[in-house]
């Protein structure tokens, strides 16, 4: 593979990421209720989900959309779902404290699965490596050593951009001294996170 193919490539999948979009709420809202870990596990989620699209898209599954067929729009759905319900805690957590409340629930594991359903449940994802992957990477002359190349560039260009978001949210949530103030993130990561599982459910 090109330096130059793979530098474009690394490029746009920069650009992808760096555009606010479910990801980017997500892992916002995430940092802001339970911290920065969760925010990276979830950044991790979303990095493995891209894995995925690249080992379908590079081992001939031109047309991923199809091949997924129920199973993406289960997975879709299972994401808007958990969305959601992190939401309405959220929005239903009463601050006492400095810190903002956690969800009882909350975990590492299901920080990391919700970034990857959010990835395999991304029609902007499943775009992106349909319509605009191939136009980088020539997939009849795809060496093993390219496929590491290419994973380290989602790496680099999803990974860095979503944990910087991620530090910039739990950096924000520092300036919050009151149990107002954290009642008032609560809501806002809540009704972001609501938002995140709307906008998921109504692309097509």
């Amino acid at each position: 593979m090109l330096f130059s193919n793979l530098l474009a490539l690394f490029g746009a999948m920069l650009i992808l990421a760096i555009v606010p979009g479910p990801a980017v709420f997500s892992i916002i809202s995430r940092s802001f209720s339970s911290g920065f870990l969760h925010g990276l596990y979830m950044t991790m989620g979303i990095v493995v989900g891209d894995y995925v699209f690249i080992a379908l898209a590079i081992f001939g599954l031109t047309a991923l959309s199809e091949t997924m067929g129920t199973t993406f729009i289960i997975i879709k759905y299972i994401s808007v779902i958990y969305l959601l319900w992190l939401g309405y805690n959220l929005l239903c957590a009463k601050a006492t404290s400095i810190d903002i409340k956690e969800s009882k629930d909350s975990s590492l594991l299901t920080s990391f699965i919700t970034g990857l359903f959010i990835t395999l449940g991304n029609p902007k994802a499943i775009l992106f490596y349909i319509g605009f992957f191939p136009a980088f990477v020539n997939m009849d002359e795809v060496a093993s050593d390219d496929i590491l190349l290419i994973m380290l560039a989602a790496t680099l260009a999803f990974g860095s951009v979503n944990v910087c978001y991620a530090l910039l949210a739990t950096k924000a949530k520092k300036v919050f001294k009151s149990p107002n103030a954290t009642s008032t993130i609560n809501k806002a990561a809540g009704t972001i996170m609501i938002t995140t599982g709307v906008i998921i459910a109504s692309r097509a």
